[in-house]
């Protein structure tokens, strides 16, 4: 019997992104997802999303290009990018995600802007892996989660973001697994 190719995770840079933060995100994807991450550009230029009025980046009409631009054969496109992001209800996003759907995308901007970062780069690149991780979680159906330890817990700070650990609870681990063996019955 033959077995399953592991799937693809597209991790898509897009603009000025620390490419040292390739390596730790595609572990991540490796371990949580049994995934395997493939670098690759999807899109080059986020001027489409651009909102003058707020000076930040619509996240969403970015999510449909990234879908829409993904190639045949990735089940998710993860894009990094280092520019301001928002959606319509909130002063500013992390990330977004299609729940269930494609795409998701994180943003470095908001991630490395506190002083604890200056002391500790470690403490930026562990953030955009855990909301990397987190945005993904959202594609494979995952909500967000009560227990403020889970990697899927809703972040309201960076303080919060440091606070989560970089797994998922129990529970949100079987939802997953569950999603994960969908998607190989299907193939």
């Amino acid at each position: 019997m033959k077995t399953p190719a592991p799937h693809r995770i597209l991790i898509a840079p897009i603009g000025d992104v620390d490419l040292q933060l390739l390596a730790p995100v595609s572990r991540e994807i490796q371990r949580v997802f049994r995934a395997l991450p493939e670098v690759r550009p999807v899109l080059s230029d986020l001027a489409f999303a651009f909102d003058a009025g707020r000076e930040q980046y619509h996240s969403t009409p970015i999510l449909h290009r990234l879908a829409a631009a993904s190639p045949p054969g990735a089940l998710r496109v993860l894009a990094l990018t280092d520019v301001d992001l928002f959606i319509p209800i909130l002063t500013h996003v992390y990330g977004e995600a299609q729940l269930g759907g494609a795409a998701c995308i994180v943003s470095t901007h908001r991630l490395n802007s506190g002083p604890e970062t200056l002391r500790s780069p470690a403490i930026a690149v562990g953030r955009v892996v855990k909301e990397a991780i987190h945005e993904l979680g959202h594609t494979f159906k995952l909500r967000h989660c009560p227990d403020a330890a889970c990697i899927m817990h809703y972040c309201r700070s960076e303080s919060d973001v440091d606070r989560k650990s970089n797994d998922l609870c129990r529970y949100c681990r079987v939802m997953l697994d569950d999603e994960l063996r969908r998607l190989e019955k299907r193939e």
